[in-house]
């Protein structure tokens, strides 16, 4: 079957924001805009659980009114095919962000008008900018009371450090606002309903513009005011892209044509050299439109972007495969699902074709792969497709050995697609099903929420046999825990959770440990040296082997890599995982026949033991960036309790009518602290947390969680 859409007609784009920034509200208006549905449903009409909209349509996210998990939608505009994806605001459910970020060629970043830019706004940016995706700023809530679009640009280039180009300046705000100016056209766009079928009208820009439109407010004047200005600095800084351009218009002085600019905007943009700004308000449907022709003129085609690059089997670049229906197939796969369809694989198609019935390989794992099923997702919806070709998003169906950060191809040129890069969970609960008999079936299920989750983690605690379920936050093991009932039909209780606290060393220490069971029959002999020194916060377990001579064999020095690799995961204080220190292997001594690589590994687990004791052991904790949002009648309370949560408070913003007071607090101190906020301040406060670092846990908390850890042992 020939290709339906040109590649370069095609645009694979993500919403990203923080949480209630109206990232799934600008979702439903692109696919009311470009025909896909015939209807709107609000955010706010789903907790009912009796409509949702297209995009939130898992229970927990109906009931909660946020995005949990990333969904894909795809739609038509100006001939252009639109793949978007919509992805969670929520700090829990960054991972969401992150692998779609990953295969994705450009993002519409949403911001609240009021709030500017908030916590996930950096998060995401942050992974944006890891990632190379060129990216665009829509400005939302323009209506909102307390919405200021100049204040909102100024956070996006101190906050983000990033370059923001104006293409539209918003006539009026709060209540009264009516459109916008399209400074490329130099056109007004206004509109006098906030009905979804209303058109606007295009206006000249004139002196009278803002009489015209009742505009009194001195924020909305000082707007049409620096329109001037905002042309000359989007003409001046569009034209660095076109040096021939540039020279024409300083030579005649003749402004640009609107074509000219917009190539020069497209090109800038794919270059990530600034970022376009836009402004409206999705839920008075006004602008969407116009960030769809901007997603258009200014976002990539997966021509328009770096070739993916390929690496060896130690993650390191080897190469590259082009974007084209011509080269080998090859995909990766960024997304499991757990699906009434059964277990669904996104996938992201990079070169090449893949057809049903096609034998692929999966290279991270060596394993193949036979394609049965393939669809095209619609959020929920699956539609059967024969095919898929270079730039297609699809899901797989039933796929056996494919998890997220695999690649599959043509098993005739194998390579491997650059990986993902996870978080490490900071928070743990014990869970359980409610009735005994459910044990298995309780097991299987989590075990394929964890498989389509790769920020989750299952393990088994040694002293209790307890399951223990790692995630990013109490909300994302709440919600982990309700889908096992909603996906899978078995209920499951949660322990009080725990934080995933870490060991390290605070001193150099030497030590040998000598290994010796000789008596009568083979026997087992090993020594090692090993010097253990701390490292900075953050650099893991560095391993140097120094023997010279041959002290300790070639052949045993993995053995005692593999041995420390193992007890590391045991700390001496309260067996926590030991981190951010190094183990230099510098003198051992062996036997020719009671000596091998089991006896060196014990060596090395017995050494570790013994040495990290003396090595002034202490505990680390994960350290939240946390931000409250609190109207100034509380803020002394607020951070009243902050202090009292052993937080750092790191400084205030203005944010519109509110304060947000930014700290540093352990995690440990924050559970439950969304019920007491509400309390201490009537319900008006929010605050949102991400994990920023982990630091020394003062004396007197290491002594009752170690005596914690103790009593458990008992």
């Amino acid at each position: 079957m020939p290709r339906q859409t040109p590649l370069s007609d095609i645009r694979n784009i993500g919403i990203i924001a923080h949480v209630d920034a109206g990232k799934t509200t600008t979702t439903e208006r692109i696919l009311y805009y470009t025909g896909r549905k015939h209807t709107i449903i609000d955010v706010h009409e789903t907790k009912d659980l009796k409509s949702s909209t297209t995009t939130d349509y898992m229970e927990q996210e109906q009931k909660r009114g946020i995005t949990i998990q990333s969904a894909a939608v795809s739609a038509f505009w100006r001939g252009k095919k639109i793949n978007v994806i919509d992805t969670p605001g929520h700090v829990d459910f960054t991972i969401e962000v992150n692998r779609s970020l990953r295969v994705l060629d450009g993002a519409v970043v949403v911001f609240d008008g009021v709030a500017g830019v908030e916590p996930q706004s950096e998060t995401n940016w942050r992974l944006a900018d890891n990632y190379n995706v060129p990216r665009m700023c829509y400005v939302n809530k323009m209506d909102r009371s307390g919405a200021n679009f100049r204040r909102c640009v100024d956070m996006i280039k101190t906050r983000l450090g990033a370059r923001p180009l104006c293409l539209q300046v918003p006539l009026g705000s709060e209540d009264n606002f009516r459109g916008m100016v399209d400074l490329i056209e130099m056109k007004a766009y206004v509109w006098f309903s906030d009905d979804k079928d209303s058109k606007w009208e295009i206006w000249e820009i004139t002196d009278d513009l803002a009489q015209k439109l009742n505009l009194t407010v001195k924020e909305d004047l000082d707007n049409i005011e620096s329109i001037p200005a905002l042309r000359s600095e989007l003409v001046d800084t569009a034209l660095e892209m076109d040096e021939a351009a540039m020279e024409a218009y300083l030579e005649s002085g003749e402004e640009p044509s609107p074509e000219v600019l917009r190539a020069c905007i497209r090109k800038g943009t794919i270059t990530s050299t600034f970022t376009p700004v836009l402004c409206g308000s999705s839920y008075k449907n006004k602008g969407v439109q116009q960030v769809l022709d901007a997603v258009v003129d200014f976002l990539p085609a997966p021509t328009d972007v770096e070739a993916i690059k390929t690496v060896d089997e130690d993650g390191n670049p080897n190469g590259e495969r082009l974007s084209s229906d011509d080269a080998p197939f090859s995909a990766l796969a960024f997304k499991v699902l757990n699906d009434t369809y059964g277990s669904l694989t996104f996938v992201r198609v990079y070169s090449g074709v893949l057809t049903k019935g096609m034998s692929v390989l999966n290279t991270t794992r060596g394993k193949r792969e036979k394609i049965g099923r393939m669809v095209e997702m619609f959020a929920a919806q699956a539609n059967p497709i024969e095919e898929a070709r270079a730039g297609d998003i699809i899901a797989l169906v039933s796929l056996q050995e494919t998890d997220t950060g695999d690649t599959l191809c043509d098993a005739s040129a194998p390579v491997i697609l650059e990986r993902m890069r996870f978080p490490d969970p900071v928070i743990s609960v014990s869970v359980e099903p409610k009735t005994k008999g459910e044990q298995e079936k309780f097991s299987i299920a989590l075990g394929k929420m964890v498989r389509a989750d790769p920020s989750l983690r299952l393990e088994t605690d040694r002293e209790t046999g307890q399951t223990i379920l790692r995630g990013m936050g109490e909300l994302h093991l709440e919600v982990t825990l309700d889908r096992l009932r909603t996906e899978f039909g078995v209920e499951g209780n949660m322990g009080k959770p725990q934080v995933a606290y870490r060991e390290t060393i605070t001193k150099p220490v030497e030590y040998t440990y000598t290994h010796k069971k000789q008596t009568g029959g083979s026997g087992q002999f090993a020594e090692v040296k090993i010097i253990f020194a701390p490292l900075e916060r953050g650099e893991g377990f560095v391993f140097k082997d120094e023997t010279v001579g041959g002290t300790v064999p070639r052949e045993y020095v993995p053995s005692v890599q593999k041995g420390l690799e193992m007890q590391k995961e045991e700390g001496v204080l309260a067996s926590y995982p030991t981190v951010d220190f190094s183990a230099r292997l510098v003198d051992g001594k062996y036997h020719d026949v009671d000596s091998n690589a089991l006896t060196f590994e014990i060596a090395a687990k017995a050494c570790f033991r013994e040495a990290l004791k003396q090595a002034g052991p202490i505990l680390l904790e994960p350290v939240m960036k946390v931000e409250v949002v609190t109207p100034d009648d509380y803020l002394g309370d607020v951070i009243g309790d902050v202090n009292r949560r052993r937080g750092t408070v790191l400084g205030q913003l203005e944010r519109g009518t509110n304060i947000a007071v930014e700290a540093h607090v352990p995690l440990n101190e924050m559970f439950g602290y969304i019920g007491q906020l509400r309390g201490m301040t009537s319900g008006r406060a929010s605050y949102s947390m991400e994990f920023s670092h982990y630091e020394p846990v003062p004396r007197n908390v290491t002594d009752e969680i170690v005596a914690g850890r103790s009593n458990k042992a008992a």
